[in-house]
C-alpha cells in the first residue's frame, strides 16, 4: 500500500483527540488495516487532495488569460497525453 514495505520502521507518537481515534479505529476495523496502515492511507489521500487542489487552481488561472490558456490547449493538443480539460 502507497510502497509500505513490510520492514520494521520507525515509529513516533501523535497525539490525536478521542473522536479522530476513534474514526480511524473504524476506518480500521472496516478494512481489515492496522491503524497505522490507516493512518498512513489517510495522509496519502490528503497529500493527493491538496495536489488536485492545487493543479485546479492553477488551471483555472490559467483559463483566464485567453492567450496563454490558448497556448496551454495547442500544446495539449500536441502531446499524446490528455489531461481531460478540453
Amino acid at each position: 500500500m502507497y510502497g509500505c514495505r513490510h520492514e520494521a520502521m520507525s515509529t513516533t507518537t501523535i497525539r490525536v483527540d478521542k473522536a479522530t481515534h476513534a474514526r480511524l479505529s473504524e476506518l480500521s476495523e472496516a478494512s481489515g488495516a492496522t491503524l497505522i496502515e490507516t493512518i498512513r492511507e489517510a495522509a496519502e489521500a490528503l497529500r493527493r487532495q491538496r495536489f488536485a487542489r492545487q493543479v485546479a487552481g492553477e488551471v483555472a488561472a490559467l483559463a483566464l488569460d485567453p492567450e496563454a490558456w490558448e497556448d496551454y490547449l495547442g500544446e495539449a493538443e500536441e502531446s499524446s497525453v490528455t489531461d481531460g480539460i478540453r
